[in-house]
């Protein structure tokens, strides 16, 4: 998610960029720029921060050493990813990775996401909570420094929303200089205060929520959207239980096993068809011969087949004692890459008996049991296709309420197979998975809305979290217009030995620096990484 929030400082006469006073107050309306200022919050604030000064200049003391810690580090990872960009250095992947999902809450190795309604919804409301707490951070360290506000306002400059707040300027003017250190520096400390009180709130979510919610025993189904290749078999209120015999505890386990099972998938077959050899499934099924005498035959090449659509080109594959392979296979190899295959109705086959795993655990079992007028065949693995076992449960329904509330405490242990499902996926499992809304709470209790309550905590805490991280790296950036510029005019003072012409001219050349060097990472991030993903993903694909 992005988090750009611009943070708008007036300029008294080119010679400072803290706000001025204002005589008269009046909203802005043009084509670029447009703002709301109100001053109803200016005298509760004022006696607020007047009432425990002492104690709020020591807080926000404490936030200017760690606002100058997180300046410096930003702008040491600004120097490192603009080298690698300019194709100085290989840069640092995982720095790269870790900057980009602080400050926009999205992996770059994992782009083409959407964004829902809903998710729209959780945005603004933790941006509008995020913005309202930064600005909140220097409106009472203003006040506990005696300095009277002069309005807040929320604007819109372009695109991007932002807010601020107005100091009067003669007082603020007339204060050490240590003073505006701790007022500027106090919307980024309040920002990471407040992002550490959401991450604490989501490590004790579960335990708060213990007496009427379950966590981590397996996510339940919120919603299906409608195109969804799921939606005939899954239901809301469904809890899963494991993606091919894996077990799968929450949300997040439900995306990553899928992205898992993609990434396996593509890898194996690439490596295959570069080995001259076609990839089967490890799935068998004993297929009557009257039903393959009547299918069509085709030419299979590097993993790919002109089956029709919801047919895929099935192989016969001999009958292996199970004791003979081994259970950490992914596939088995055909040796030849040019095979007949035949083209069957994939929902047919699955309807049919296994002829057991071709690498199943060892026994001294036959792994075929087909019987003399059957052919075990398996599906050929073709790129962008995966075949994954889906078992779930419905704990809500009318029959399995029952079936728990009949039975013992000895019996209840074995009631939930009785509920239990399965059914096997055919085709993009990634695009499946995020289909499914899910959530990793489970209701104690049967209520419509028990399980939306948890899980809407849990986004906004979340979404919360990320937006107040991204608010504070990004007014933490030395560029124009944020608060970066503003802790970096008044730190500049800091700096003995230089005239004051020379001071304002090393504040614009670093001012100028960084928001090059931003934009340069900026550029890296959002086209370079996201390209470079899209190719290795297309060449997999292609393969």
């Amino acid at each position: 998610m992005e988090g750009r929030r611009f943070r708008r400082q007036a300029r008294v006469r080119g010679q400072t960029i803290l706000p001025l006073r204002s005589t008269r107050l009046s909203n802005t309306i043009s084509c670029w720029y447009c703002d709301l200022k109100f001053c109803r919050f200016n005298e509760p604030i004022y006696q607020f921060g007047q009432k425990y000064a002492r104690f709020l200049r020591a807080w926000f003391a404490v936030g200017v050493g760690f606002t100058l810690t997180v300046l410096f580090g930003v702008t040491m990872i600004l120097i490192w990813e603009s080298v690698a960009t300019l194709c100085l250095s290989d840069g640092s992947d995982k720095i790269t990775d870790l900057f980009s999902s602080l400050l926009i809450g999205v992996n770059p190795t994992v782009f083409g996401f959407t964004m829902s309604l809903t998710n729209v919804v959780y945005l603004v409301v933790s941006t509008l909570i995020s913005v309202a707490v930064h600005e909140f951070g220097h409106a009472v360290a203003a006040a506990s420094e005696g300095i009277q506000l002069e309005y807040i306002a929320i604007f819109l400059a372009v695109l991007f929303p932002g807010a601020l707040v107005a100091f009067n300027y003669e007082l603020l003017h007339a204060k050490p200089r240590s003073t505006a250190l701790r007022i500027y520096c106090a919307g980024i400390w309040h920002n990471a205060v407040f992002c550490a009180a959401c991450g604490l709130l989501l490590l004790l979510l579960p335990n708060i929520l213990s007496p009427f919610y379950i966590h981590g025993e397996g996510p339940m189904v919120l919603g299906i959207s409608g195109n969804s290749p799921v939606s005939g078999y899954l239901s809301p209120g469904d809890v899963i239980v494991s993606l091919d015999g894996i077990k799968i505890h929450n949300a997040q386990d439900w995306v990553e096993m899928a992205i898992s099972l993609e990434k396996q998938t593509l890898m194996n077959s690439e490596s295959k068809v570069m080995q001259g050899l076609l990839t089967v499934n490890r799935r068998t099924y004993c297929v009557p011969s009257s039903l393959v005498e009547k299918s069509v035959t085709v030419l299979l090449m590097s993993n790919q087949s002109t089956c029709p659509d919801e047919h895929f080109a099935f192989v016969s594959v001999p009958c292996f004692d199970s004791s003979a392979h081994s259970s950490n296979k992914e596939a088995y190899d055909i040796q030849r890459i040019n095979n007949n295959g035949y083209c069957l109705n994939s929902a047919d086959i699955v309807k049919l008996n296994s002829c057991g795993s071709l690498w199943t655990t060892g026994d001294s079992r036959s792994s075929c049991i087909c019987s003399e007028n059957e052919l075990c065949l398996s599906p050929v693995q073709m790129s962008g296709v995966v075949w994954v076992e889906i078992m779930y449960r419905s704990p809500y329904s009318l029959q399995c309420m029952k079936l728990e509330n009949n039975l013992t405490a000895v019996e209840s242990s074995d009631s939930g197979d009785n509920c239990h499902k399965t059914f096997l996926f055919v085709g993009d499992v990634i695009s499946m998975a995020r289909s499914v809304s899910m959530t990793s709470f489970q209701p104690r209790f049967a209520s419509p809305f028990g399980a939306y309550l948890a899980d809407m905590l849990e986004k906004l805490f979340a979404c919360t979290f990320q937006v107040s991280v991204a608010l504070a790296l990004l007014n933490s950036l030395p560029v124009y217009g944020l608060d970066g510029e503003s802790i970096l005019e008044a730190s500049s003072f800091y700096v003995t030995g230089l005239s004051p012409g020379r001071r304002r001219l090393l504040l614009q050349a670093s001012l100028f620096g960084g928001s090059i060097v931003s934009c340069l990472v900026f550029l890296r991030i959002f086209l370079i990484k996201s390209w470079e993903d899209e190719v290795i993903l297309g060449g997999m694909k292609s393969s």
